[in-house]
């Protein structure tokens, strides 16, 4: 799954990082809400993990305007404000799921596989690369950019998808 970290904590982004690489995820971070925001509207994320305190734009004002835009991407809030009021007004700006600081890898990790779970276009097929609509199907070997279907050599095939996922 492509996640989109938008976090400013970098000993806890480098934790997350390693976790969720670990389980077989693609993984990009922001620091800010500015960046955030800007990478989630311009790049294809199938998961946001956002952060409510942060530098720039606050996470509420970011999982609005990503709403607004309709993205429609999951997002989960992953932010130390824990009371009642600060769950609504998460839950109620457009995020799909909320988590407390501190929290368990193991139970970030349930969240992630509950949200795939509901939203099946969360979960590529595992030999897909998408890159924007370039699509890469590792067990047919083919590719294709939107509708258009893409001939490649063998040699051509296998820089392509070294590339990708690299």
């Amino acid at each position: 799954m492509k996640i989109l970290l938008i976090e400013d904590e970098a000993k806890l982004v480098s934790i997350i990082q390693r976790d969720l690489t670990t389980e077989g995820h693609e993984i990009s971070v922001a620091l800010d809400g500015t960046t955030g925001l800007d990478m989630a509207m311009k790049m294809d994320f199938q998961l946001i993990i956002l952060d409510i305190m942060l530098p720039g734009i606050n996470g509420i004002e970011v999982c609005r305007r990503l709403r607004q835009a309709n993205q429609n991407a999951a997002i989960l809030m992953l932010t130390a404000l824990g009371t009642t009021e600060n769950v609504v007004v998460g839950l109620d700006s457009g995020a799909d799921d909320y988590m407390v600081k501190p929290f368990s890898l193991a139970e970030l990790n349930a969240r992630i596989r509950t949200l795939a779970r509901r939203n099946t276009n969360l979960v590529q097929p595992p030999n897909v690369i998408q890159i924007a609509d370039l699509v890469i199907n590792g067990d047919e070997k083919s590719v294709k950019r939107g509708d258009k279907t893409i001939d490649l050599t063998a040699t051509e095939y296998r820089l392509l998808e070294f590339l990708a996922k690299n």
